[in-house]
């Protein structure tokens, strides 16, 4: 397709990198990817390249990292001297707002771009191409960028730069809280001796549903599989980071507060590599 750029450095080939950037080569684009963990499995379909620097020479380069600070060292280490002036640098991870414009800054200084696009949708979202994609920056360049994001699902223009991270923590600030409150509802039907698939059918079609009654109970609770491709550890840092937003702009935080108290709990307790919806075992006690 004309509208799509030819070549696409993508650093951070994870369980959301990994199948995002085989929908970028299925779209007939040439991914030059990268990852500190070696994804063999990937070879098939990627240019796999041995530095982030490598990876940073095309036009426009993703970044699909865990936090702002694993951002800004792959930046500064190399990334960002290797990109040509006019290129464009997007960070799809889930990073902090106020670090993301000024890391912006630094970009612009050596004559490129950076963009947030954080998404929201899990791995499933990335494999199916169903994310939702919150981009912030100047209105050119993502509407440039918009038939490239659009390959990975509904691209939305929220703001300037910084717009998408600020927006990314808020929405799992919000799903954070939906499934606390979900799940303490239904343990305390399940308990009262009503079973959680019939809570979930009714629910469901009434005003307390939720993503967390619609998805993540239905597919990753009740099975007791616990799988949904996102970290506990994760969604704490982003909440965390929508904490001090709000404690940083003066808007109300005493439910966002306690929110981030509970998860802290039940991240000490499960441990480094629970999932997410693990926290409804730590619920059950």
């Amino acid at each position: 397709m004309a509208d799509l750029p030819a070549v696409v450095g993508f650093v951070g080939l994870g369980r959301m990198g990994g199948p995002m950037s085989r929908r970028l080569a299925a779209a007939g684009i040439t991914v030059r990817g990268h990852d500190a963990v070696p994804r063999p499995e990937l070879s098939d379909v990627l240019t796999l390249v041995d530095s982030a620097a490598e990876a940073g020479q095309a036009p426009v380069v993703i970044l699909m990292l865990p936090d702002s600070s694993v951002v800004e060292s792959v930046v500064r280490g190399g990334l960002l001297a290797a990109m040509a002036p006019g290129s464009v640098l997007v960070d799809m991870s889930s990073s902090e707002p106020l670090r993301t414009r000024a890391l912006a800054e630094e970009v612009a200084a050596h004559g490129a771009v950076l963009i947030d696009a954080p998404v929201s949708g899990g791995v499933k979202g990335a494999v199916a191409g169903t994310l939702t994609v919150m981009a912030g920056g100047p209105d050119d360049v993502v509407g440039r960028l918009e038939p490239l994001l659009s390959l990975f699902g509904r691209v939305r223009h929220v703001g300037p730069v910084g717009a998408g991270h600020a927006l990314k923590a808020l929405n799992n600030l919000m799903s954070a809280a939906h499934l606390l409150a979900s799940s303490e509802a239904l343990l305390a039907g399940e308990r009262f001796g009503l079973d959680p698939a019939v809570m979930l059918d009714a629910v469901n079609g009434s005003s307390g549903r939720s993503g967390s009654t619609e998805n993540k109970w239905p597919n990753f609770v009740l099975p007791g599989t616990y799988d949904s491709g996102f970290a506990l550890t994760l969604m704490l840092k982003d909440i965390r980071i929508a904490l001090g937003l709000a404690e940083a702009t003066g808007a109300p935080s005493a439910l966002t507060a306690r929110t981030v108290e509970l998860w802290a709990e039940a991240a000490e307790a499960l441990g480094p590599g629970a999932d997410h919806t693990e926290i409804v075992r730590w619920l059950r006690g």
